[in-house]
């Protein structure tokens, strides 16, 4: 089974990567299932992130960028320094954000803490993104183009599932517990990795998040965190939108 995580050793540095790095510490913080590593450069503090994405992953590290520069204007999220690619990879390097993951040891020994944080940030993100001067789609129309395109066979009938619309809003896009940046006090501090980010109804965020939140810290998180985002539990909607993550 593909792994997402902290990276299992041992962890080959890319020489894009290390070149970057120079003399400035360099540790490995995470690596996803299609083979991209985010590496920590510098101290904890101050310090910034490179995200590689070796070739043929299908990882668009440009896209993230782009929507990075965007989503800036108006939200939490981490400050592009450099984009590149070469021979062997991509690469994508972002300023450092206070807080901390929301699967750290502090937070995963705290769930309730962390997952009413989850719910807020997820809101706040939504409300802040203006969906009218948003270039960006993630549509079910268009995630199902997508998997086709890559080849993903996805069950023909799963259009046709659609329900309506509750609210659209510029959805994070990968809406996990790793992703939310939480302070010392509990509250959310920023979000990372949005290179899925674009307009959808809010419950393709809601659905994975709330989903997602069994993985990391247990059973019977799911209705705590769409309460703290503020809405009432929509088990159709939700249904719908995993089995759409599921499926692309």
């Amino acid at each position: 089974m593909p792994y997402s995580g902290p990276p299992l050793p041992p962890v080959l540095v890319p020489a894009p990567i290390r070149a970057l790095a120079g003399e400035q510490p360099l540790l490995p913080v995470w690596q996803n299932e299609l083979g991209g590593l985010t590496f920590r450069v510098g101290e904890a503090d101050g310090g910034w992130f490179a995200k590689w994405a070796p070739l043929g992953s299908g990882l668009d590290l440009v896209a993230e960028a782009e929507r990075l520069r965007w989503a800036g204007r108006f939200t939490v999220v981490p400050r592009v320094r450099e984009c590149g690619a070469g021979a062997e990879g991509s690469w994508l390097v972002t300023q450092g954000l206070p807080g901390e993951s929301a699967v750290s040891p502090r937070w995963l020994a705290d769930p309730a803490a962390a997952v009413r944080a989850l719910g807020v940030g997820l809101r706040a993100l939504h409300e802040q993104l203006p969906v009218a001067d948003c270039p960006f789609n993630w549509s079910v129309k268009h995630r199902l183009e997508r998997a086709r395109q890559a080849g993903i066979e996805v069950p023909a009938e799963l259009a046709e599932q659609q329900p309506p619309i509750d609210r659209l809003v510029v959805c994070h896009g990968d809406p996990c517990a790793p992703n939310t940046l939480l302070y010392e006090d509990g509250s959310w501090a920023g979000h990372v990795d949005l290179g899925a980010l674009g307009v959808a109804d809010r419950w393709a965020d809601l659905a994975v998040a709330a989903r997602n939140t069994g993985m990391n810290y247990g059973p019977g998180w799911e209705d705590a965190l769409v309460e703290a985002y503020g809405v009432a539990p929509d088990p159709d909607r939700s249904d719908f939108y995993w089995r759409l993550w599921s499926a692309t």
